[in-house]
C-alpha cells in the first residue's frame, strides 16, 4: 500500500499530468482493463481489436505532451512504442500462434533495445563502474535464477529467451543508470516501469514454458500496461525538466 501511495506522489509531482493527459491516461487504462476483463464480461468484442487500441493511445500522449518531436530520442521511444504495438498484435493473433509468438518476441526485442539506446543516450554522468556493478549485480542475479528455473522447459527456444532476457535485463540497468542524469521523478517512474515490464515478461515466460498459473493473463497484461505507461512518463518527466 505505501509503495502504491508513494507511486500516485510521484505521478502528481511529475508535472506532465495535465486535464488532456490525465483524460488519454483513463481512457489507456480502461481499455487495458477492459481487455483484461474481456473473457469474464458479457461483451462481444474481438479482444484482438481492444489489444490494438492500447499502445496507440500511449503514442497519442506521447505525441501531445513531449515538446520537441525531432530529437533522436524521442524517435526512439516512438519506434520502441509502434514496436510494441506490433508485439501485441502479433502475441494476439490466435493462427500460427508459434510464428506469431516468435514475431512477438523479435518486436519486443527490439522495444528493449531501442529503450536501452534512449536511457545511456540520456545526457549526464554514468555512474561509475563500482556503483553500477553493485546496482546491476541484483539484476543479473534475478535474470540468472529465472533462466535456471525455466531452462530445461524451453527446448529450441532457449537462445532465443536467453538473448531476450539479456536484453531486458540490460534495459533495467539502463534505467538504474540514469540515476544521477535526470530528475528523482523521472528515474523513479522509468525504473518502476522497466522493473514492471520485465515482470510481465518473466510471467509471460514462466507461464508459457515452465509452470502455467492462476490469473497469468491479467497479471502479465497489467504489469506489461502500467509497465510502459511509467517509462513513458518517466521519460518525458526527463525531458521536459519537470
Amino acid at each position: 500500500m505505501n509503495s502504491i501511495k508513494y507511486l500516485i506522489r510521484l505521478l502528481k509531482s511529475s508535472g506532465i499530468l495535465n486535464t488532456r493527459t490525465w483524460i488519454l491516461s483513463m481512457l489507456y487504462f480502461l481499455i487495458g482493463i477492459l481487455y483484461i476483463m474481456l473473457p469474464v464480461i458479457p461483451v462481444s468484442l474481438p479482444p484482438l481489436a481492444v489489444k490494438a487500441l492500447i499502445i496507440p493511445i500511449l503514442i497519442v500522449i506521447f505525441k501531445v505532451t513531449v515538446r520537441n518531436d525531432n530529437t533522436i530520442s524521442n524517435w526512439l521511444i516512438f519506434a520502441a512504442l509502434f514496436f510494441s504495438w506490433a508485439g501485441d498484435v502479433a502475441l494476439g493473433v490466435t493462427r500460427n500462434q508459434e510464428t506469431m509468438f516468435l514475431m512477438g518476441l523479435v518486436c519486443f526485442l527490439l522495444t528493449h533495445v531501442l529503450y536501452v539506446i534512449v536511457f545511456f543516450r540520456t545526457s549526464g554522468r554514468n555512474l561509475p563502474p563500482k556503483k553500477i556493478i553493485c546496482s546491476i549485480i541484483p539484476v543479473l542475479l534475478y535474470g540468472l535464477v529465472l533462466l535456471y528455473f525455466l531452462y530445461d522447459d524451453l527446448g529450441e527456444m532457449k537462445i532465443p529467451v536467453v538473448i531476450y532476457t539479456s536484453v531486458i535485463l540490460a534495459m533495467v540497468a539502463a534505467a538504474i543508470n540514469r540515476i544521477e542524469k535526470v530528475n528523482r521523478t523521472s528515474f523513479y517512474l522509468v525504473l518502476i516501469g522497466a522493473v514492471l515490464f520485465l515482470s510481465s515478461d518473466s510471467m509471460l515466460a514462466i507461464d508459457k514454458f515452465s509452470n502455467p498459473f492462476p490469473f497469468a493473463s491479467p497479471l502479465i497484461m497489467f504489469t506489461y500496461i502500467a509497465g510502459q505507461f511509467l517509462i513513458v512518463l518517466g521519460y518525458l518527466c526527463g525531458v521536459t525538466g519537470e
